[in-house]
């Protein structure tokens, strides 16, 4: 192996690779090289198998099929992805509060929501940061009050997707409820449920790095964390004064604007 590794060393990175037909399709990274072309929208890629796998995007070629349901992908490793909704395989485990999830993006967006401190976007209408463009695309609804969920049997429209979900379950009859076993209590999603069924059971899993202080859900953690902080995101339009929490200024602004 390692005389192979030797005859085949990229000069630009000292990558190894096992044959020269991979390193030459290696170096493609270097020199910018893509020599396959979708023929529909004349994107270009460094492989043929990546063409391939984009073709389908186009084709809606789905070959990869979920044997317990009737689900289908595009790409293999999405089944993998999905193929764990029915096994329950959590393989990517949080090392700061031992949560599991089912995709490594999952896991990284929590790290990065619950156990880090950077917040890079910022939104345009108010002063509020936060740690992921997702937040900060949901946040600017509060704002503009767009609803982009709609109902396919009335003309309801929702903010949020969760809501949408709620609507169809108590207006309409159509989805699932998620059943505590202990109380029989309903909920429109499985993550709430769990949350539910942790306060019976007193898990906390969620720790305060500040503090002792524990939590059930990564939501209760995110709002007790500002008391370690002087930092106050909310702010009012009228005097400017700022808050540390939203219903604080909501409060206030009722207050000031009638001033």
């Amino acid at each position: 192996m390692n005389s192979h590794s030797s005859r085949y060393k990229c000069t630009e990175c000292g990558k190894c690779l096992n044959s020269n037909q991979g390193l030459t399709v290696h170096k493609r990274i270097h020199s910018g090289e893509k020599p396959f072309e979708c023929t529909v929208c004349s994107r270009r890629f460094t492989k043929s198998c990546h063409l391939v796998t984009h073709s389908r995007i186009h084709s809606g070629e789905k070959p990869y099929k979920c044997h317990t349901c009737d689900r289908a992908f595009s790409r293999s490793e999405h089944l993998t992805n999905h193929v764990r909704v029915h096994t329950g395989d959590k393989p990517y485990n949080c090392s700061q509060c031992n949560k599991s999830f089912t995709k490594s993006g999952n896991l990284h967006s929590h790290t990065r929501r619950v156990h880090m401190n950077s917040r890079p976007y910022d939104c345009r209408y108010c002063r509020k940061m936060f740690k992921s463009s997702h937040d900060l695309k949901h946040h600017v609804r509060t704002h503009t009050s767009a609803k982009p969920y709609s109902c396919r049997h009335c003309s309801d429209r929702f903010t949020w997707h969760r809501q949408l979900k709620t609507h169809l379950l108590k207006s309409h009859n159509e989805g699932t409820w998620f059943t505590c076993d202990v109380c029989q209590k309903k909920f429109s999603e499985s993550a709430f449920l769990k949350v539910h069924i942790r306060r019976h059971g007193g898990v906390k899993p969620y720790v305060c790095s500040e503090c002792p202080k524990r939590f059930c859900s990564a939501a209760e953690l995110i709002a007790h964390q500002p008391k370690h902080s002087d930092f106050k995101q909310f702010c009012c339009f009228v005097c400017g004064k700022d808050f540390k929490r939203r219903y604080c200024v909501k409060k206030h602004f009722k207050k000031c604007s009638v001033n």
